[in-house]
């Protein structure tokens, strides 16, 4: 297939099984990759990426018709456009970001493990599976920030505003213990001690120890809860209370780096419980069993939830 047709597919989002196949195996995917991952870090509302994107676009058109008479259709080189754009994209995050940039240190954990991290000013961070947080080393003392990408727990110094970053919110705290959530259309904060402020769309919520603020599908669920810690923190087990099913599938293939199949299975229905992360089977039967699901092995070694046959 083309490379530039796999390319434009790409930034559309629009690949199927066998094109992505075919768009990782490119020489330049890696470069590709990176750049979308950190990209992912930041919010920055100055930059215009439809803009962008239509640029690549009118270039990849113009390249298309672009021909010499008398001679066919000139090769194209597809990587200067892209290095064009991704260039352009990655100097506006210079700009918002040169004062700190080059002492950004980022610590990520792959699917199925955790790992702790002490920040500069001593306080802890705990990530959870499949998650990752980028600070910047050089200004700590005077901007206490860390930007998240997945799941972590923090016992945080007392101190200067200490902030945490994400796609959908930011969580301001002083010197507490607290975790945040941030995952596709799913949005927790848990306070466990102290105050926390959760900064969503220009609205500030003040959580006490023993409240939880939730984000689903940008609908906000204020709550309780008894917990002083993480459950997946300090017990091996990942805890739900009123969440969508499917966020329990995507936990679940994170902790144990699987890919669940959930064909004609209602995600939105909510689920209340948890599961270990020390025992797959045992983990299956705890979110399969409540909603009267049954789940199999196929020959793939794949994974199927099914429900369960009335008699």
């Amino acid at each position: 297939m083309e490379k530039e047709i796999l390319i434009q597919k790409w930034l559309d989002g629009e690949l199927n099984a066998t094109e992505e196949l075919a768009f990782k195996a490119m020489p330049e995917y890696n470069s590709y990759a990176k750049i979308s991952e950190t990209a992912k870090l930041f919010a920055d509302d100055s930059y215009n990426v439809d803009a962008e994107y239509d640029k690549l676009s009118e270039i990849i058109a113009a390249k298309r018709t672009t021909k010499t008479v008398g001679h066919p259709v000139k090769p194209i080189n597809w990587i200067r456009p892209l290095i064009q754009v991704a260039a352009i994209f990655i100097v506006g995050l210079a700009v918002y970001f040169a004062p700190i940039y080059d002492s950004t240190t980022t610590i990520k954990t792959l699917a199925g493990n955790q790992k702790v991290t002490q920040l500069p000013d001593n306080s802890t961070v705990k990530l959870n599976a499949a998650s990752f947080i980028q600070y910047e080393k050089g200004s700590w003392k005077e901007n206490r920030k860390v930007n998240l990408v997945g799941e972590a727990y923090f016992k945080v110094k007392k101190g200067s505003q200490f902030d945490v970053k994400t796609w959908l919110g930011t969580v301001s705290v002083l010197g507490t213990q607290f975790s945040v959530k941030q995952r596709s259309n799913y949005f927790e904060v848990i306070c466990y001690e102290g105050l926390v402020s959760v900064n969503y769309k220009g609205k500030k919520i003040k959580l006490p120890a023993g409240k939880t603020f939730k984000l689903i599908d940008n609908e906000v669920v204020e709550g309780n809860t008894n917990d002083t810690v993480p459950s997946w923190s300090e017990k091996h087990m990942s805890s739900f209370k009123s969440v969508p099913f499917g966020e329990v599938v995507a936990e679940f293939e994170r902790q144990y780096n699987v890919k669940l199949e959930t064909n004609n299975i209602d995600l939105d229905q909510l689920y209340t419980g948890s599961f270990t992360l020390e025992d797959r089977n045992l983990a299956l039967k705890a979110i399969a069993l409540p909603l009267g699901l049954q789940y199999k092995k196929t020959a793939n070694n794949k994974i199927v939830l099914i429900k369960q046959e009335s008699d």
